[in-house]
């Protein structure tokens, strides 16, 4: 998974120093009061990041493992990320992105198809679940901006 953490390094490289240019007040913006704000989309991304840190550490102690699923509405509304500051979201999702991909590296191959359940769903491979973090990663940095859009669209991830 080498690749992958290769992958997701790439993706914090050319992201935040976008990101990094968009104003608080900016990040702040609700395009419609039942969308997420830029703040509300990384924050989403640091719960991401949260989430699938547990996965793929617990799924690397057993052959099965079973978590809940989550509800992302409820997670960002009650952490209130659209009140903290942006420079502050962006370094967590920076910090945690840099130690998931650490995690992706050192993934011994032989972990790779123990199962892992989301409540009621699966089984899904380790290898699948961290193969499909960046693309979940790159989905929602698309929405930020168009320039993480065609950054994030010209990054190719070669398994």
């Amino acid at each position: 998974m080498a690749s992958t953490a290769t992958h997701l390094r790439l993706i914090i490289k050319q992201a935040l120093p976008i990101l990094v240019a968009i104003s608080d007040e900016e990040a702040s913006v609700k395009p419609d009061p039942m969308k997420w704000s830029k703040k509300e989309i990384i924050g989403h991304l640091i719960d991401s990041a949260c989430n699938n840190h547990q996965k793929f550490v617990r799924a690397m102690e057993q052959e099965v493992s079973v978590f809940p699923a989550y509800n992302q509405d409820a997670w960002v509304h009650l952490q209130q990320y659209n009140k903290m500051p942006w420079s502050q979201l962006l370094q967590l999702w920076q910090v945690y992105n840099v130690h998931i991909a650490q995690i992706m590296e050192n993934l011994p191959q032989a972990k790779l198809h123990h199962k892992i359940y989301i409540s009621e769903e699966g089984p899904f491979t380790l290898q699948h679940i961290v193969a499909d973090y960046n693309e979940h990663l790159k989905h929602h940095l698309r929405s930020i901006s168009t320039e993480v859009q065609f950054l994030a669209n010209s990054i190719q991830m070669v398994y």
